[in-house]
């Protein structure tokens, strides 16, 4: 009988595909995401541009493994004694029913290569596309830091704020980090994505699916608006309509419908 193994400390799940436990199989995992929720959609994008579709199906709840109807019932079904948040994404071995990861972040870095052994021999591209290469590693680390906290939270926090001073407050943070964002891409005309002119990585990911939504998503809630990206940051715009348009397996994820 499979051993069933609950989450760390923090309620999360944070196992490693291509480990002993969790050999990379061709069609052993699922990845559930939501395509509203910009941490699900990091995990998609990232399976997306590596070409992971043949080895790693895709869905929403209500699901058709168990017909669960929402996603609560996975993660009992993992654990009947979890008291954690039913988030995405969340990454399900089917062959031992259980999850193996539920964080955003290790995904994005275990999908660079936890596949690559399945993927043609002659798909050099995809092969060696690296979310969190080493040399890139530390500046992906300190855009993170302020990333989340500055933009992605306080987007969340201006979308769903009690009163005006708190809207004002939390999007004073985010027009602060898109600035820093404008600032950063200034210094560096050759660059094509955040961090390089010719290398996406998971900070190219974790903005992009934070500001596709910035429009449809939050804009519209409010009566002053917090703006378009392309009129507050017009360099941020050019880098985000270029990872839309030009970057294959990118709007192919964005679902935008879905978003509003």
């Amino acid at each position: 009988m499979p051993v069933n193994h609950p989450p760390s400390d923090d309620g999360s799940w944070h196992h490693q595909l291509g480990t002993s436990l969790f050999p990379a199989s061709p069609s052993r995992y699922h990845l559930y995401i939501g395509a509203f929720c910009p941490y699900g959609h990091r995990a998609d994008l990232a399976r997306s541009l590596k070409g992971l579709q043949p080895f790693l199906p895709v869905s929403s709840t209500p699901d058709h493994l168990y017909h669960s109807e929402f996603l609560s019932q996975l993660y009992f079904r993992s654990d009947p004694d979890y008291k954690g948040k039913y988030t995405v994404p969340m990454l399900w071995d089917k062959e031992t029913e259980q999850v193996v990861n539920n964080e955003s972040q290790d995904m994005m870095r275990m999908l660079s290569s936890a596949f690559n052994d399945l993927l043609p021999a002659d798909n050099t591209k995809q092969r060696e596309l690296d979310f969190c290469p080493p040399d890139l590693r530390p500046q992906i680390d300190e855009l993170s830091s302020w990333m989340s906290p500055d933009l992605a939270t306080s987007v969340y926090k201006a979308s769903h704020a009690p009163t005006s001073s708190a809207y004002a407050e939390a999007a004073k943070t985010v027009f602060t980090a898109l600035e820093r964002f404008e600032h950063h891409l200034a210094q560096h005309p050759d660059y094509v994505y955040l961090l390089s002119p010719t290398r996406i990585t998971e900070a190219d990911l974790k903005l992009y699916t934070t500001l596709i939504r910035f429009n449809p998503a939050f804009h519209p809630q409010f009566d002053d608006g917090m703006g378009k990206v392309a009129e507050k940051a017009p360099r941020v715009g050019r880098w985000l309509r270029h990872l839309f348009w030009k970057v294959e397996g990118v709007r192919e994820t964005t679902d935008l419908r879905a978003m509003r």
